[in-house]
């Protein structure tokens, strides 16, 4: 499948806010401590974090980001794809967020058949196997509350926003890799220039600024909605109350802020 569980894109964060004592309050909670020589915390204090910046009327604490998806409205179409891929200049080969085609034989309910050409950036060809039950299945990084990379990172690069995004600070990631092996959704990859982690940061640029998602602005059904779930008025809470809604993988109990309508038991 071809680099698939690689979702994203080092160079997205580009551009913004300052390391500032709260952040590092929120580093040393997690216990991400490092033994350095002055010289070297000199260095470290030097730099400036690569989160992008907010508009200047967005209040973290008013929000907390997820998102809902509706399998039976996924076609496959692979706009989504080259959404991410335009907005957020991802590596070609590397995916952000990328989409599977899930084939399940009346005969072998357990063990359907899973592709995903080129990450869906050019849609899917026709199923090989019309028996059965075919959909598609969107995929990214899904924003845990309890989140295995925020975990491992021995630096503090991979932190979860006041707001409930999991972002890297590109300028402090060593591209150690811990975070790629400990996510369970396969959603981060290490940039082939920068050498350090990428990953979907839900668009963070545009969300702070009122904006949804470039995937969910694609998307030609509503297969995909952005949801702030400390918004009462927010869609999200009546999708939630009315549906049956899943995560992927609950058995790693990661507080996935993903949901999914109606996701068949198959999926992985």
């Amino acid at each position: 499948m071809q680099r698939l569980p690689p979702a994203a894109q080092a160079g997205l964060l580009k551009g913004g806010y300052a390391m500032t004592p709260s952040r590092r309050d929120i580093l040393a909670q997690g216990g991400k401590f490092l033994l350095l020589t002055g010289a070297a915390v000199a260095g470290l204090e030097s730099l400036r974090g690569d989160a992008p910046q907010a508009a200047a009327e967005y209040k973290m604490a008013e929000h907390w980001w997820g998102m809902i998806i509706d399998t039976a409205k996924c076609i496959g179409c692979g706009n989504c794809v080259r959404a991410c891929a335009a907005e957020n200049d991802v590596p070609k080969g590397y995916y952000r967020t990328w989409v599977e085609r899930y084939q399940v034989m009346d005969a072998d309910l357990e063990h359907p058949r899973v592709d995903s050409p080129s990450g869906a950036i050019n849609g899917f060809p026709p199923e090989a196997h019309r028996e059965g039950k075919n959909y598609y299945v969107p995929k990214l990084c899904n924003h845990c509350a309890h989140s295995p990379c925020v975990q491992v990172c021995p630096v503090g690069a991979t932190f979860e926003s006041p707001d409930g995004v999991v972002l890297v600070d590109e300028k402090y990631c060593l591209g150690c890799r811990y975070c790629v092996q400990a996510c369970p959704y396969g959603c981060r990859f290490i940039h082939p220039q920068t050498q350090t982690v990428g990953k979907c940061t839900l668009c963070y640029h545009r969300i702070t600024k009122g904006l949804t998602t470039a995937c969910c602005e694609a998307c030609p059904t509503g297969a995909r909605t952005l949801a702030d779930l400390k918004n009462p008025k927010d869609p999200v809470h009546e999708f939630l109350r009315n549906n049956s809604v899943q995560v992927l993988k609950p058995q790693m109990a990661t507080g996935s802020k993903v949901f999914y309508k109606n996701l068949d038991g198959a999926v992985r």
